[in-house]
């Protein structure tokens, strides 16, 4: 009967350190993503970086960001217990470049095989 009631102390004590874990990780998470958030914002509106350089700046803040919720609020690790997560992720990751990629490829050779707006109106007589 002991050893039951210490298992639910243990038990207890352990939910209550992951709701401690958790509010402390869910904090750390909002304070990065509000300064990334800043540092995107400083970015674009001042002269810090080369001004071809501010687009491929905001990028790896908005990476950086997506790392941020991925980790700190998805909760998505490494760990073993986390494999089917990744997988997934990864294969989120993959479809939507496929599709972004062939989104590209497509209006690329769409606007290569257009026809141009003289001949276009030529046919219209």
């Amino acid at each position: 009967m002991e050893e039951h009631s210490k298992q639910q102390g243990d038990a207890r004590s352990k939910g209550e350190n992951e709701h401690a874990g958790s509010f402390v990780t869910y904090t750390a998470g909002l304070v990065f993503a509000v300064l990334l958030t800043g540092a995107s914002f400083v970015v674009s509106q001042t002269g810090l970086l080369w001004a071809p350089g501010v687009p491929a700046g905001l990028a790896v803040l908005a990476i950086a960001q997506m790392g941020v919720h991925l980790v700190f609020f998805l909760h998505i690790g490494t760990g073993p217990d986390h494999t089917n997560t990744v997988l997934a992720l990864a294969f989120g990751i993959l479809i939507v470049t496929l599709v972004v990629s062939g989104s590209l490829w497509i209006m690329a050779n769409l606007n290569a095989n257009m026809m141009a707006p003289s001949e276009l109106m030529r046919m219209q007589r």
